[in-house]
């Protein structure tokens, strides 16, 4: 997690995430790192209109996350076996494919 920073996350084209996860799994890890991410103070005041939503629940299920976009579109990964990093790519990629204007200026 310490190679993407807090100031890359723009939930500006983001309505809803749910972030689900046991607890009590190790392949949770990852997981709960974006769900720092996208739950900082930072990232969500991008859009004060994004909802982040945590369920946790003590089943033994895998974790997940479901990021629902402002177009409709839906990302939804199982991220047992994703790191942080893998996640963040794949879920700014769809944001910068939705907000030209989002991209990072190098």
């Amino acid at each position: 997690m310490a190679a993407v920073k807090h100031s890359l996350v723009v939930l500006k084209t983001v309505k809803k995430i749910v972030v689900q996860f046991c607890p009590f799994e190790s392949n949770a890890k990852s997981t709960r790192e974006f769900l720092v991410m996208v739950g900082s103070e930072r990232a969500r005041s991008t859009n004060m209109n994004c909802v982040v939503t945590t369920l946790v629940k003590h089943n033994k299920s895998e974790p997940l996350v479901d990021i629902t976009y402002v177009d409709g579109d839906r990302l939804l990964m199982n991220s047992a076996k994703l790191t942080c990093s893998e996640m963040f790519k794949a879920f700014h990629s769809r944001c910068e494919a939705k907000d030209p204007h989002a991209k990072v200026k190098k």
